[in-house]
C-alpha cells in the first residue's frame, strides 16, 4: 500500500548573509520556520534485485529524473542502507512554485520518510525526526545519531536538513547545519507569491558587489554571523521557556479560530520582530521594486491590522506576513489581492505538529 506524506513549506524569519568565501559559498545565519501549507508526496517501494526509481507529478514543471531532490534523496538513502528496491514517487504540487519556500527540499525529506515507512525501516514513528530531540539553549548543541541523515540531506541541498527537524530551526554555515529552536505558538501567515522571478545566483552576485562596496570582509562577516546566531538562540530561549506550552499542547486550533487572540505572541516576546531582517532585501528590492511594495502591503505598519513581522523569504520572490488573528491575515490577503498578487493563507507549524501530522497514509 502506498505511503503518502505531507511535504511542508518553510519561510526564513530572518536571514543574515556573509561575504563570499574562497570556496565560492556564502556563510549565513537564518531562522527557518515550517508552515502548514504543503505538497503531498506518495511513495511505493518494494525490495528488488536491482534499484530503480520512477517519479511523476501533477505539475509539468517538476523534474521527473535524477535532477529532482526527492529522487536524489531516495537514491542516496538506498545506497546508505545497502538496500535494493523499486521505488515509485508521485509529487502532488500544492505549494506555489516560487522561490523562497523550500518546496523541492521538503519533497526530498517527505520522500525519505515515506520510503522508511514503505520498507519498514525506523517503523517507530516516535524515533523521528532522526536527531536528538533537545532544545537549543545556547550555541553548540550537538547533533545526535541522526547525523548521517543530516549529512545526506546536505548533499541534496543546503536547506534540505531543516526539514529533518521542523518547527523553528536555526541554520548556520550554508544553512545546512541546523539546530532546533524553542517553538512559539502558531500564528497566521500570509504568503504572497508574485509573478516576478528572482534569480538566486544573481542575488548573490549583487550581494557580493554590495559587500565589496561596503568593505565587508570574510572575517568581519563571520563575526557578524556568529553574534547573530547567539542573538537568535538567546532570544528564543529567553522568550519561550522550555520550548513550548507547559501542557504540551501544540496550540493548533481549527481554521475558524484565532490562534493568539489579542494577547501578545511568544514570537513578539523574543523581540526579534524589531531587529530581524533578510539581507537579501538590500539587493533584491533594488532590482525588483514591486517586491518592496508587496512587503509594505503585508506589513501595514502603524495600522490596527499590522503584521507581527513581514519579510522576503530566502532570495524570494515569495514574501510573507505573520499575524495574531485570522482577521488581520485576511485583511492582508485582501490588500495584496487588490494589487494583483496571489497569496496563500496558512499558519506556522510547530515541531510536534510537523511530525505528528506528517503521515497522511501509512503503508500496512
Amino acid at each position: 500500500m502506498p505511503t503518502t506524506v505531507r511535504s511542508h513549506a518553510k519561510i526564513n524569519l530572518g536571514l543574515g548573509i556573509g561575504a563570499p568565501r574562497p570556496d565560492g559559498f556564502h556563510a549565513l545565519t537564518t531562522v527557518y520556520q515550517t508552515l502548514e501549507v504543503h505538497d503531498l508526496v506518495t511513495v511505493t517501494a518494494r525490495p528488488a534485485g536491482m534499484s530503480a526509481i520512477w517519479l511523476t507529478s501533477n505539475d509539468g514543471r517538476v523534474p521527473t529524473d535524477g535532477r529532482n531532490t526527492a529522487w536524489k534523496m531516495v537514491e542516496l538513502a538506498l545506497k546508505a542502507l545497502g538496500i535494493s528496491a523499486e521505488v515509485e514517487i508521485h509529487i502532488e504540487k500544492r505549494l506555489p512554485v516560487q522561490g523562497g519556500l523550500g518546496a523541492g527540499s521538503a519533497n526530498a525529506v517527505a520522500a525519505l520518510v515515506a520510503l522508511e515507512a514503505e520498507l519498514g525501516i525506523r517503523s517507530d514513528r516516535g524515533s523521528l525526526p532522526p536527531y536528538e530531540q533537545k532544545t537549543l539553549v545556547g550555541w553548540g548543541t550537538r547533533r545526535g545519531s541522526g547525523g548521517r541523515w543530516l549529512e545526506m540531506a546536505a548533499e541534496v541541498g543546503s536547506d534540505v536538513p531543516l526539514f529533518l527537524i521542523g518547527g523553528a530551526v536555526l541554520g548556520v554555515d550554508r544553512g545546512q547545519e541546523v539546530y532546533p529552536l524553542p517553538d512559539f505558538e502558531p500564528v497566521w501567515c500570509v504568503v504572497a507569491t508574485p509573478a516576478v522571478g528572482v534569480s538566486t545566483p544573481q542575488a548573490f552576485r549583487d550581494w557580493d558587489a554590495l559587500c565589496a562596496s561596503e568593505g565587508l570582509t570574510a572575517t568581519a562577516s563571520a563575526d557578524k554571523l556568529k553574534m547573530l546566531s547567539r542573538a537568535y538562540a538567546m532570544a528564543f530561549a529567553g522568550a519561550i521557556p522550555g520550548g513550548g506550552r507547559e501542557d504540551g499542547s501544540s496550540g493548533v486550533l481549527s481554521m475558524g479560530e484565532d490562534l493568539a487572540g489579542p494577547q501578545e505572541s511568544a514570537l513578539v516576546r523574543t523581540g526579534i520582530s524589531r531587529w530581524i531582517q533578510n539581507d537579501f532585501e538590500r539587493v533584491v528590492f533594488s532590482q525588483h521594486p514591486s517586491l518592496r511594495e508587496i512587503k509594505r502591503l503585508l506589513a501595514a505598519s502603524g495600522s490596527p491590522e499590522a503584521a507581527i513581522h513581514a519579510s522576503l523569504s530566502g532570495s524570494g520572490s515569495a514574501l510573507f506576513g505573520l499575524y495574531l488573528t485570522r482577521g488581520d491575515a485576511e485583511a492582508a490577503q485582501n490588500r495584496v489581492k487588490a494589487a494583483g498578487v496571489e497569496s496563500v493563507l496558512t499558519r506556522t507549524l510547530p515541531r510536534a505538529d510537523y511530525w505528528g501530522n506528517m503521515l497522511v497514509q501509512k503503508a500496512s
